[in-house]
């Protein structure tokens, strides 16, 4: 018996190296590039995520602002390209007369004067909404960009033209196909070419679904998809499996805070990946409940391996932008420091 447990424990053993030695990122070739920001709703007001539901206002959890840029607006999105984002992700909602929106909200309640689902709204009426009304750092007491941004809701088109050398990524909060169809044809329209810029879709299973017909070969993914092969292959990356389940989303997520569990990270996976045609895209900390999606503290760049190439999806564009590429800080010797007071404040609410 004793013998059999000595040779089930060696030949454990010898796996366990084998499969070390397999993935073993230092003997993989450095990949080639630098990793690539992506701008999530642009420039924005960073809010709390403790406890926060998918349809709670966000409007009214922001921090203290330290700078003014609205959420998917054409200036957020033409700041964001100047701080050094490669991808820009925008929200799109379709009005009652046919048009496109950038707007995250499926209603109009949080951020403006008004109160109705975004989508039984004119174009001229939500024109006509002023998208700072909401916001409020204090429970109500003041309201700092109330009555600043009236007609600051824009097209499709006029976000693009915000930043026409940029890449987007657009975010459909609807699971109808029919958006889609929309869409395409909202840029067509505008005289973008998806193929050309790159452009990227995420969202529902619908309308994801759909882009993949209308563009073929264009980045399309949901964020089930995505997390189903990060963990598809956290169990079978070990033996040099790239899962189909992420050939069909051709989409990963890794999570700051959970490398480690990648088998090969960073450079052997990296590979595998890119020979596989799999984007790979680095998330924030899942671990901490107020947290964003995304990175928002520039110490989080520290984490972020030298070698990694894909996309860094960005909550603090702002703030992550200039401490990723100093190059691209524009910023004042006052705003620095109100910014320095931000992140410190942060930091404090997450000890």
């Amino acid at each position: 018996m004793r013998i059999w447990v000595k040779r089930t424990g060696f030949v454990l053993a010898l796996l366990f190296v084998g499969l070390t030695i397999f993935n073993a990122s230092w003997l993989a070739d450095t990949p080639k590039g630098a990793v690539k920001l992506v701008a999530h709703r642009g420039v924005y007001q960073p809010y709390d995520n403790t406890d926060l539901g998918r349809d709670d206002c966000t409007a009214t959890r922001i921090e203290q602002p330290v700078h003014d840029f609205q959420e998917n607006t054409a200036a957020s999105i033409k700041r964001a390209g100047e701080t050094g984002a490669v991808m820009i992700e925008v929200d799109i909602a379709p009005t009652s007369d046919g048009e496109i929106v950038l707007f995250h909200d499926w209603t109009v309640d949080c951020r403006t004067e008004a109160s109705g689902d975004t989508r039984d709204f004119t174009l001229a009426q939500l024109k006509a909404l002023d998208i700072g009304y909401g916001y409020t750092a204090d429970g109500g007491k003041t309201f700092p960009f109330r009555g600043k941004y009236t007609g600051a809701i824009p097209t499709l088109a006029e976000g693009i033209a915000a930043a026409p050398r940029g890449r987007f990524i657009f975010n459909f909060k609807s699971k109808d196909p029919a958006e889609a169809d929309l869409l395409a044809a909202k840029l067509e329209e505008a005289g973008r070419r998806v193929d050309y810029n790159k452009d990227a879709f995420y969202g529902g299973e619908g309308p994801v679904r759909r882009m993949k017909e209308l563009y073929p070969d264009a980045w399309a993914f949901t964020t089930q998809d995505a997390k189903k092969c990060s963990q598809d292959y956290a169990m079978l990356g070990w033996f040099g499996v790239v899962p189909e389940s992420c050939r069909d989303s051709g989409t990963v997520f890794i999570a700051l805070d959970y490398q480690w569990i990648m088998p090969g990270w960073p450079n052997r996976m990296i590979a595998r990946m890119e020979e596989a045609g799999v984007e790979m895209i680095m998330i924030g900390p899942v671990s901490e409940p107020s947290a964003p999606r995304g990175i928002d503290l520039p110490e989080q760049l520290g984490d972020v391996p030298d070698s990694f190439n894909g996309w860094l999806w960005v909550d603090d564009m702002y703030a992550i932008g200039p401490a990723l590429r100093p190059d691209f800080n524009t910023r004042s010797e006052l705003e620095e420091e109100q910014l320095a007071e931000a992140l410190d404040r942060r930091r404090a609410a997450r000890e």
